[in-house]
């Protein structure tokens, strides 16, 4: 297959795109840094020219509420329109498990009405929600921060790997669109109090980690499971241990 990856430079799309051509396709990275800005449309055409897939795993690069929306507005609204006149069979989209259950998160509801775009775009679709990446705890970590400690609550969060998603993605980009939701998470949910303890211990951060029902998620309340994947989620094969062990011996 011709699969261009929107994105195809960053954490995932570096993955996925590895993953892809070892599987034999013919895989496209596309992101600002290759000349293609989905932002401003600019490059699109040219790029999706002869795609049979895209996969869109594109962030935005501030989150303040008003400038991620306007991000994914306008991205994901150039995108489908760029999709359309390509013809492209498949449009994959890489969004967060639980999006729809945090409203007071501004990402999460730039993320929500990404998806409500895609659903309405006219190109046969799927969106894969993915829970949090083991390789974002640590700034889940500071953005907890109170003075020399951290205050988190003890709702529970089942991070996953980045390989692991972008494993997810690469069976999804070959088989046949959803028009739906599939998900994606971590091997195991943790209180996330007790995960953080967890890995900052292993990182030698002695930070101490205090529990704080009223902590807030990037400018949400956590209740209950609203992070956590349902039944039907794929589960990664990378433990969190695993992780944390493969990435010292990297450092």
């Amino acid at each position: 297959m011709n699969i261009v990856i929107l994105g195809g430079t960053g954490l995932i799309g570096t993955r996925l795109a590895a993953l892809l051509r070892q599987a034999g396709h013919r895989v496209t990275p596309a992101s600002p840094s290759t000349g293609v800005d989905s932002v401003r449309g600019t490059g699109l055409d040219d790029v999706l020219a002869g795609a049979q897939v895209v996969v869109d795993v594109t962030n935005a690069p501030s989150f303040a509420p008003a400038d991620v929306l306007a991000f994914f507005q306008a991205s994901t609204g150039h995108l489908l329109a760029a999709a359309r006149r390509a013809g492209v069979r498949h449009l994959v989209a890489l969004s967060v498990v639980g999006a729809e259950r945090l409203p007071d998160s501004g990402y999460l509801r730039a993320k929500v009405a990404q998806e409500a775009l895609i659903a309405a775009g006219g190109v046969p679709y799927t969106i894969v929600r993915a829970t949090q990446f083991f390789e974002f705890l640590g700034a889940i970590a500071d953005s907890l921060a109170d003075g020399p400690l951290l205050r988190a609550p003890s709702a529970p969060l089942q991070p996953v790997a980045a390989d692991d998603v972008a494993a997810a993605l690469a069976d999804v980009a070959v088989a046949v669109p959803l028009d739906g939701l599939c998900e994606v998470g971590g091997p195991q949910a943790q209180p996330l109090d007790a995960l953080l303890r967890h890995v900052l211990q292993a990182r030698g951060d002695r930070r101490p980690v205090v529990t704080d029902p009223q902590a807030t998620y990037f400018g949400a309340r956590l209740d209950g499971n609203a992070l956590v994947a349902g039944a039907q989620a794929r589960l990664g094969r990378i433990t969190l241990d695993d992780w944390l062990a493969r990435e010292t011996l990297a450092a």
